[in-house]
């Protein structure tokens, strides 16, 4: 197996992501089949960080405390509770909390803050440790992984596929992956059929440092617009714009004001942090928003991106569907919502094929 990434290995969007793994507080009204894959993922994540930590050395900062999301104004209170009936409605584990006990949880908290849902499965994962993590654990199952060797093209082949890298080196394929994130639809020689509808989303961050003897919060923290995910370094990501800004990574000086501005309202200690990083990534955000996971249209084909906000939460179910697609194995969930066929009609398939 050969893995080509056109940058330094997983600096594009994984880079920049939180790392949440929020199957229940990401469900959203309409998108059942989504809450279904990603309390799948969810629950394969804990023995694939133990996997990760054996095949490669290196811990990926699995953390359990969980998540709570947070309301800080009457309004906010009132859709937070709104939010938490439909959540318990779908059977998903949160609990309420009202302020006092709130605070009890997580001191450094804003005593503005009126109540919460609180998700003790929500747990998080450091993507700069899985990162390395994966890259060690494939090269000791055999595999390469090679940065900075961008894709020109695909073509068919008598059997399989040319994969044509940048440099002019060119090699031979039964099974191809597309997993290029927002720049999955621009791979040239990719069929008709198989181009996958995927935009980028722009996303800014901050990198804010703790003490992290004594961090200011240990749980995730969700709010309106924002949310807080401490690392076990002490270091605290801040996150995350959605703009429609293009393949446009520039920090903005409107994006950091407003993630500091929501942030000091939660948490507002933060002022007294150094500021560490900022950071920008794209994420690949489908045209329905949800994932596209599995055989593309054509023998050998086949997608894994469209992820948009959960990556890293998907990861672990997005490598048993690749594998299921190209050994012929059956998924463990039915993942027909997430099929990449389903932007395209029968008719359209069959003339382009």
């Amino acid at each position: 197996m050969s893995v080509v990434d056109s940058g330094a290995v997983g600096h594009g969007a994984t880079w920049a992501a939180g790392g949440m793994l929020a199957a229940a507080l990401e469900a959203e009204p309409g998108e059942e089949a989504m809450v279904g894959l990603a309390r799948w993922s969810q629950a394969l994540w804990p023995l694939w960080a133990e996997q990760l930590a054996a095949a490669s050395g290196i811990d990926v900062a699995y953390r359990g405390e969980g998540t709570l999301q947070v309301a800080s104004n009457r309004d906010e209170l009132a859709a937070l509770h709104h939010r938490y009936r439909y959540l318990k409605r779908q059977g998903l584990p949160v609990e309420w909390r009202d302020s006092g006990p709130l605070r009890d949880l997580e001191p450094g908290l804003s005593p503005d803050m009126l109540g919460a849902i609180v998700s003790a499965g929500d747990h998080q994962v450091d993507p700069r440790a899985v990162v390395p993590a994966l890259a060690a654990a494939v090269a000791a199952a055999g595999g390469r992984i090679e940065g900075n060797r961008a894709v020109a093209a695909i073509e068919p082949a008598d059997r399989g596929w040319i994969v044509r890298l940048a440099d002019g080196e060119h090699r031979a394929a039964d099974h191809v992956v597309l997993a290029a994130g927002a720049w999955s639809a621009g791979i040239a020689g990719w069929p008709t059929q198989a181009r996958p509808p995927v935009r980028p989303a722009k996303g800014q961050a901050l990198v804010l440092q703790m003490d992290p003897v004594r961090p200011l919060v240990r749980h995730v923290v969700w709010g309106a617009g924002i949310y807080l995910v401490p690392r076990l370094d002490g270091r605290l990501y801040v996150g995350a714009t959605v703009e429609d800004r293009g393949y446009d990574r520039q920090p903005t000086a409107g994006g950091v004001l407003s993630l500091l501005e929501a942030a000091w309202r939660i948490l507002p200690g933060i002022e007294e942090l150094p500021l560490v990083e900022l950071v920008t990534g794209l994420r690949p955000r489908s045209r329905d928003d949800l994932p596209m996971v599995g055989p593309a249209g054509a023998p050998g084909l086949h997608l894994a991106t469209g992820h948009h906000r959960n990556g890293i939460l998907l990861a672990p179910a997005t490598a048993e569907l690749v594998a299921a697609g190209i050994l012929g194995g059956m998924p463990a969930i039915d993942a027909s919502a997430f099929a990449p066929a389903r932007f395209h009609s029968p008719t359209e398939v069959a003339v382009t094929a």
